[in-house]
């Protein structure tokens, strides 16, 4: 067991990003790309893979069990975490239920801002991205330089800087013949892939609006400023409360309802909006992050579709996740139990396949995939829901209708280029539209 928390030295730093350069991968792609796809996929077929976690809170721990659970020749053989309590409990917990698959001994348990790239050197074959978004970039171009196979729970970025290192890293991992398969898991449940299908199919005609939201509670609330440690920098604070500071959250529309954003791209067939305007702000919430607790918005599609998401997270009100997708011909309402109308109101559809645990369904389909020499490539497609949602925020934290096209051209950085543990770091100011 370590004794000590590397996290507390100062000279523990996190380089914030490292692009890769897009003319280099580029050329990388066109020359190199086929053999090492062929590679990798001899390389994975057999072997017994090891596993590497960063990032061992909740979602990390269960995304852990999940892989476990994805195949029969696989072991989980690091982890990595800024938190020693973290990767202790975190083990603790899958040691119980996977003790023939755990070789993780305290050598391979890293603690620190440098954790993610221990794990990575440590000789896995695959690392699973669980950290608070802010750090997922960074991660996943470091992963993806050392040629490792990936699972990134989303979002992807939280901000556009983000954004644009993610797609040189789906570029990196193209040429490299290494998989970055995506967490957003309603995409991975039967029933409600089931009912896009029949969305996408034509039989309802085009879709002609969306509306969707995340109703939701306060799903961490953050530590009270009279209960921080005298010990703890401004930075080690923040991230204890990371699901308050927009800088390593991305806030609640980025980080929680990332999910409905990603149907309405789903219902929309992944193309590109024109805008977005939008509302939001804080009701509940009064602690020293700078995060809105609602947003309210309509992103603009083409041919006139207009796509409404509504995200909350309050306290002692209604909660609920329902996407309804209006076509010409009838509508559908999902995603628990989706059914399709006709125009006249009459359910005509609903789904009757086996019911199958979507985060589970996920991580079979990625361990299947790589031991078919199947190279998955989800970088692109899970920076641009992860932009759609960071179009509806700054549309809302401005005041402003935002285009696509402008919001493709911000460079948008929220954090310093490098990160210390012992840092003074003074929280952002709650965005106000009109001045943002």
């Amino acid at each position: 067991m370590p004794t000590s928390d590397s996290s507390q030295d100062p000279s523990n730093t996190l380089p914030r990003r490292k692009f890769v350069q897009t003319s280099a991968a580029a050329t990388l792609a066109g020359v190199v790309g086929l053999p090492h796809i062929s590679r990798a996929a001899d390389a994975v077929k057999n072997k017994e893979l090891k596993i590497g976690l960063i990032g061992c809170g909740g979602r990390g721990t269960g995304a852990a069990s999940q892989a476990l659970a994805a195949d029969p020749n696989v072991k989980l053989w690091a982890m990595g975490d800024v938190f020693a309590q973290q990767v202790e409990t975190s083990h603790k917990n899958l040691v119980q239920k996977y003790a023939g698959k755990m070789d993780v001994p305290a050598t391979r348990r890293h603690v620190g801002l440098d954790a993610y790239q221990k794990v990575i050197n440590s000789g896995v074959d695959i690392v699973l991205l669980a950290t608070p978004p802010g750090f997922r970039p960074q991660h996943l171009a470091a992963a993806v330089e050392a040629g490792k196979n990936v699972f990134s729970e989303k979002p992807m970025a939280v901000d556009m800087a983000g954004v644009k290192s993610v797609l040189e890293s789906a570029k990196l991992a193209k040429s490299k013949g290494v998989s970055i398969q995506h967490g957003f898991c309603w995409r991975f449940a039967p029933a409600v892939r089931a009912a896009y299908e029949k969305v996408h199919s034509g039989e309802l005609g085009r879709v002609i609006s969306v509306y969707g939201n995340y109703l939701a509670a306060v799903p961490k609330p953050m530590m009270a400023s009279k209960n921080r440690d005298a010990k703890w920098s401004d930075v080690e604070w923040q991230i204890r409360n990371w699901i308050g500071h927009e800088w390593l959250s991305g806030g609640p529309l980025v980080e929680q309802a990332v999910h409905t954003v990603d149907k309405v791209a789903w219902a929309m067939n992944d193309v590109a909006p024109i805008a977005a305007v939008a509302t939001g702000g804080r009701i509940q919430r009064n602690d020293d992050g700078d995060i809105y607790d609602h947003y309210s918005i309509a992103y603009e599609y083409p041919n006139g579709v207009i796509c409404h998401l509504d995200q909350r997270q309050l306290t002692g009100s209604h909660t609920e996740v329902v996407d309804r997708v209006f076509c010409e011909k009838g509508r559908m309402i999902g995603p628990g139990r989706p059914m399709i109308y006709n125009a006249s109101g009459k359910a005509t559809w609903r789904f009757r396949g086996k019911k199958i645990n979507m985060y589970q369904a996920c991580h079979n389909e990625f361990f299947a995939s790589l031991r078919e020499g199947k190279v998955i490539n989800a970088g692109e497609y899970m920076a641009n829901s992860t932009a759609l949602a960071l179009l509806g925020r700054e549309a809302a934290h401005t005041g402003k209708r935002i285009t696509w096209d402008k919001l493709m051209a911000s460079n948008d950085d929220m954090a310093a280029d490098e990160i210390k543990w012992g840092d003074s770091l003074d929280p952002s100011k709650v965005p106000v539209p009109g001045r943002a």
